[in-house]
């Protein structure tokens, strides 16, 4: 068992799901992919829950269930363009003007690569999630270094398309560790990738 920590993030995109649907004529479709901003922390909760249930004075059967993901992410300012875009607002081309108003419901993938200690990498696609308002602050100019950028929430679900490699089941995200060597990487982020869009390296 080789010993390691988490050190480094890096890559953030994303891309909007524009088809997730179940059934014979369903599909897992996302518009392309783009940069968000850059990224100096993300951190993820799942929301769990077990409960015992008692039989002949016994706990007999534990019931547990999977929610949605919680994921927290400390990113440079973001671009009026794309923060338009990922909060469902309205950015108008002519004047670079962003209106922060009424909100199109919208989902999106997102996708980006962690480092470990040992200078391997992860590399994550999370399928489905919608992004909430980011958090900002602003503070005066000093003569020191001080500056902020920006604190953004994406809540990760299930998708509703059932995919074949998971005989019909949806999933939140994949991760492959790239250090196993076992899957070809080159053009990992160009597009989303899904469980049936992963392949194993040729022998």
């Amino acid at each position: 068992m080789k010993i390691r920590e988490y050190r480094g993030i890096e890559g953030l995109v994303y891309a909007e799901v524009i088809k997730d649907e179940a059934g014979e004529d369903g599909a897992y479709e996302t518009g392309p992919v783009k940069a968000l901003a850059g990224t100096s922390e993300l951190s993820r909760e799942t929301e769990t829950g077990a409960e015992t249930h008692y039989y002949d004075n016994m706990p007999a059967v534990v019931i547990t269930s999977t929610g949605s993901d919680t994921v927290t992410i400390a990113v440079s300012a973001i671009d009026n363009e794309v923060l338009a875009d990922i909060t469902g607002q309205v950015y108008d081309e002519t004047t670079g003007m962003f209106v922060e108003g009424k909100r199109k419901d919208k989902y999106f993938a997102i996708g980006y690569k962690t480092k470990k200690t040992d200078g391997s990498e992860m590399y994550v696609w999370r399928l489905k999630g919608k992004f909430g308002i980011p958090s900002s602050t602003h503070v005066t100019e000093n003569d020191g270094t001080d500056a902020n950028g920006q604190e953004i929430t994406y809540t990760g679900i299930n998708t509703t398309y059932g995919f074949e490699k998971l005989k019909g089941d949806g999933c939140k995200a994949i991760n492959i560790d790239t250090s196993l060597g076992l899957v070809d990487t080159t053009d990992f982020f160009k597009e989303v990738q899904t469980p049936d869009t992963i392949k194993a390296k040729a022998a």
